[in-house]
């Protein structure tokens, strides 16, 4: 068994029939399934959590479509060896070969000019890229480079396709399918796994591999008692990042400094990123403090800034300071509950018209049927407020913002019902 490759290797589909997960991508009439069935690919970027199929999908993309598979790491690979490739590639266009497909896992990692490298062989239809990236490619990948490729973003998989992996693997595996086993309990597997396929199947081969008998009996103790006390054999791909991430953030918004700056020292030990990092405290510094503390999305934005510039391992000091600050600061989401509120009504309620005295009237003719008419322009009132309705009509009255309980917010508060009454009177 140990010269056999790791299970989620062996598992790996060859087909779109047995791809897992993604039916918002390739089932039946899907965007990208279409543009797979017509041959007519474009270059792409793949988005989203680890695990959930993006090597394996360009992988199948390539099969399907009999197309030479190029596939490098933006890790260990530089300009030179992309240069490599598109000499490679360009051979094949002159010899009348298929298009070939560069895929290029964690392209979020490439500098611009190992990006610039790419531009001219994918305008000149030398080769159709596929990059795979965990971050949002708005940030990581220059905009010239973006606005050639289409950006489809992958989920972390269901709890039924992850429950058809297992099943799969014990039916179909060289190995697992001449044992008798047993999930009695299935709830701790997918909990460590976290939807990542690759992961639930290495944390599956571990617990097998731990038994010399059978039956195996998995129950979600037996799971846990193992796979602990076997954490370094099942992550050493990098996979914590995410749980790293999370417990960063979640000792922030916890208000607890020692959690948030223990954590932050891992990513750094880790060689992480600093502006990855710096980027989840700006958006914490809105989601999880909001106007609680405005100085917050100050700071974090110049930490962020700070960081571009410094860079390592100074802009260490940078991130302490910050994740310091936000862990003490007073808490508040009403901003982000106020916004998702916002947008469920505008779901819920479609495009419902402007009320005509708050809409612009440039012309004579906007301003004869009433646009504009009767609003009241605030400063021209008593302590610059008139009582005047914002909302559209099928909505007046709506809650929307309903500040928080900390200090500055509770002052907003005080301000609204004062201005507004029973509307802000919750």
């Amino acid at each position: 068994m140990n010269n056999l490759p790791p299970l989620a290797e062996r598992m790996r589909p060859r087909s779109l029939g047995d791809y897992a997960g993604q039916q918002h991508l390739v089932g039946p009439g899907a965007v990208l399934r279409k543009a797979i069935e017509s041959g007519s690919l474009p270059s792409m970027i793949f988005w989203g959590p680890p695990g959930v199929g993006k090597t394996t999908l360009a992988y199948i993309i390539s099969q399907s479509l009999f197309r030479p598979f190029f596939a490098l790491s933006a890790i260990n690979s530089g300009v030179k060896d992309v240069r490599e490739v598109i000499e490679k590639a360009s051979l094949l266009k002159q010899q009348g070969g298929s298009l070939p497909i560069l895929f290029i896992d964690e392209i979020h990692r490439f500098s611009k000019s190992q990006q610039d490298s790419l531009l001219g062989a994918v305008e000149r239809g030398i080769v159709t890229l596929i990059g795979a990236t965990t971050e949002n490619p708005s940030f990581e990948v220059i905009s010239a480079l973006l606005s050639r490729c289409q950006v489809y973003i992958l989920q972390s998989l269901e709890e039924s396709d992850l429950l058809h992996l297992l099943d799969k693997a014990m039916r179909e595996d060289e190995v697992l399918k001449t044992k008798k086993i047993e999930i009695r309990e299935h709830e701790a597997l997918l909990r460590l796994s976290g939807g990542d396929a690759r992961k639930l199947l290495n944390i599956f081969e571990l617990l097998i591999n731990a038994f010399s008998t059978d039956p195996i009996v998995l129950t979600n103790e037996v799971v846990l008692e193992h796979v602990q006390q076997n954490m370094a054999l099942y992550d050493k791909t990098g996979e914590q990042h995410y749980d790293i991430i999370s417990a960063f953030i979640k000792s922030m918004r916890g208000s607890d400094p020692n959690g948030a700056v223990y954590w932050l020292a891992r990513m750094i030990v880790g060689g992480e990123d600093p502006l990855f990092i710096a980027r989840r405290m700006l958006i914490l510094a809105s989601e999880d403090i909001g106007n609680a503390n405005p100085n917050a999305l100050l700071l974090a934005q110049s930490c962020f800034e700070a960081v571009q510039v410094i860079g390592m391992p100074e802009s260490q000091l940078i991130l302490s300071q910050t994740a310091i600050y936000l862990a003490n600061s007073a808490k508040s989401n009403s901003a982000t509950t106020a916004i998702g509120q916002a947008i469920a009504l505008v779901k819920q309620y479609g495009d419902l018209p402007v009320p005509l005295h708050l809409r612009n009237a440039p012309t004579k003719l906007m301003k004869n049927i009433g646009y504009g008419k009767d609003y009241k322009y605030a400063h021209s009132y008593e302590g610059n407020f008139a009582d005047q309705d914002f909302l559209p009509d099928a909505l007046k009255g709506a809650q929307i913002y309903d500040p928080g309980t900390n200090d500055a917010e509770q002052k907003t508060r005080e301000k609204l019902r004062k201005l507004w009454g029973e509307r802000y009177n919750y």
